[in-house]
């Protein structure tokens, strides 16, 4: 008879069959909630980490003139501050919330695969501690920006072996994540949970990654070809040997563009959980907001070259690429018209999960709007490598995907501790980060449509006003993040007890899933019986 195992689910057992404590909980776990856990730490870890570099970037540029900083530390500082972001914070923020919630939400016991969620984790540590120890190394971090691109960002010395090592096991934990993901929601769904029966947050994720499985290889390819040109003597990339530096543009963007639908789909699927629990009503057009998901992640693959329209492309391409991106705005407005249709007549309550979700609706839409602005082609020549692509992109992804991250903890916090969180600390929280995120945020757009170029450490006088409002919306912003952590801090320790509907369930799509059958026994320490 095999081992039951629901008994010890909230630890990995060791040889014993004790649940295994201290470190080792950690160290080894399979159970999902910890490793969802872990993820979710790290990734806050990291947007302090990345947010100490913004802090860095915002007060050399809080009046014109070097001060703080020499430029090459400054790039370091934009170059790193993206990476540690996206794979260090948002991204891996997404999978532990992917971990914790997509067994629940379609009543499996864990992950499909548990061992290989411990390794996807445990890579990342490594793969920062390898990339930040760049700032400790002779020769200094990488400070190509972001994006790596030739000659640039292999002009320095030591970094760049590294900073590729570390961004291959960047990819590989994302790969691994993805397919635990998409075999645990295939598989391992209750009995009469068909797909489109599944909560939006699951579809989100399945779609993200399908997503995550086709572009890391890009990405992984692109890096490797870069090493191969600075250490092995080929010339991919370099003009003097035949190659095109503008062709690492076209392979890098191919995975940028699907990257940046990466962090943001996981965050539609937050959103469409939140709004229709507090405003008390079903989600308005459930099935249409599926394709809505799918058809922005199939259209994030025929975009990229509108990162590239100052690189010079035939009219056709620009043409094209112009009206793809533009596509991509009719199911991105199909999803926030029906996240207000659905709280259209409901009867709202504004917890800090809610308050996250409302900024979000708001706030992504204006990212939107400069992402329409920027995709039209004679535009784009003005807006190119200014401000204004740093505001857009800045709303997408801090209002966007960092406010939905923080909507979500808000919303299910309860039901991972079982404690209820001060309600108002959360709310001082909500309102300093939706103040300063704008403080911070909107007057790049003035900057960069007056021509303030990005990425340079000093400014035109003219620029003075607008950076500095934007340096103190950047210091509000980050000084009220440490009140996130207090929250989250005093409620893991203890606190009201939650109830069991604790965002008052009046509707299905609130905390307690319906699963419309009991979850299916699966001992992971023996094959299941066939029937």
């Amino acid at each position: 008879m095999a081992h039951d195992h629901t008994a010890d689910t909230a630890h990995h057992d060791d040889h014993h069959g004790e649940p295994a404590k201290g470190i080792k909980r950690w160290l080894f776990a399979t159970n999902h909630k910890d490793i969802g856990t872990m993820y979710l730490v790290f990734s806050l870890t990291m947007f302090f980490i990345g947010g100490a570099m913004a802090m860095i970037i915002r007060a050399e540029l809080f009046k014109p003139g070097l001060q703080l900083v020499d430029p090459a530390f400054f790039n370091q500082m934009t170059t790193l501050h993206a990476l540690v972001m996206i794979f260090g914070a948002v991204m891996p923020s997404f999978v532990g919330l992917a971990n914790w919630m997509i067994p629940l939400q379609v009543g499996a016991p864990d992950m499909a695969l548990p061992r290989m969620n411990n390794f996807s984790f445990w890579i990342l540590p490594f793969a920062f501690t390898i990339l930040l120890s760049t700032l400790f190394i002779p020769g200094g971090a990488p400070a190509g920006g972001w994006t790596m691109y030739p000659p640039l960002f292999l002009q320095g010395g030591n970094y760049v072996a590294l900073a590729i090592f570390a961004v291959h096991l960047m990819g590989a934990s994302s790969i691994m994540g993805a397919i635990n993901v998409i075999v645990t929601i295939m598989n391992m769904r209750a009995p009469g949970m068909n797909l489109l029966k599944m909560p939006l947050f699951c579809w989100s994720w399945l779609i993200t990654a399908y997503l995550l499985i086709a572009v890391m290889p890009v990405l992984a390819g692109a890096v490797t070809m870069l090493l191969t040109d600075h250490y092995f003597g080929t010339s991919f990339f370099n003009a003097a040997g035949g190659g095109d530096p503008v062709m690492f543009e076209h392979v890098f963007w191919f995975f940028g563009h699907p990257e940046v639908y990466i962090m943001i789909l996981p965050a539609f699927g937050i959103i469409s959980e939140i709004l229709p629990t507090f405003s008390r009503k079903p989600l308005f057009g459930a099935t249409s907001m599926i394709y809505a998901i799918a058809s922005i992640a199939f259209l994030s693959f025929i975009v990229w070259g509108h990162h590239m329209f100052v690189d010079g492309m035939p009219l056709a391409a620009q043409v094209f690429f112009m009206m793809s991106t533009m596509l991509i705005a009719v199911p991105t407005g199909v999803k926030v018209f029906n996240w207000t249709a659905t709280m259209w007549k409901g009867s709202l309550s504004f917890e800090p999960p809610m308050l996250f979700a409302l900024s979000f609706l708001f706030l992504f839409t204006i990212g939107g709007f400069s992402g329409v602005m920027l995709a039209i082609v004679p535009v784009d020549f003005q807006y190119n490598q200014t401000y204004f692509v740093v505001a857009h992109f800045h709303y997408v992804l801090v209002p966007g995907a960092v406010f939905a991250i923080m909507a979500a903890v808000y919303y299910w916090l309860p039901k991972w501790t079982g404690h209820m969180y001060s309600m108002g600390l959360a709310k001082v929280h909500f309102w300093l980060s939706t103040i300063f995120v704008n403080v911070l945020f909107f007057p790049q757009h003035f900057l960069g449509l007056a021509g303030m170029p990005r990425r340079i450490p000093d400014y035109a006088v003219q620029f003075s006003d607008w950076n500095m409002v934007s340096s103190i919306g950047a210091f509000g912003f980050g000084l009220s993040q440490i009140l996130f952590v207090v929250v989250i801090v005093q409620c893991a320790r203890g606190g009201k007890k939650a109830s069991a509907e604790v965002w008052d369930g009046a509707t299905p799509t609130g905390l307690e899933w319906t699963i419309p059958s009991p979850a299916p026994y699966h001992s992971f320490a023996v094959a299941p019986e066939v029937k």
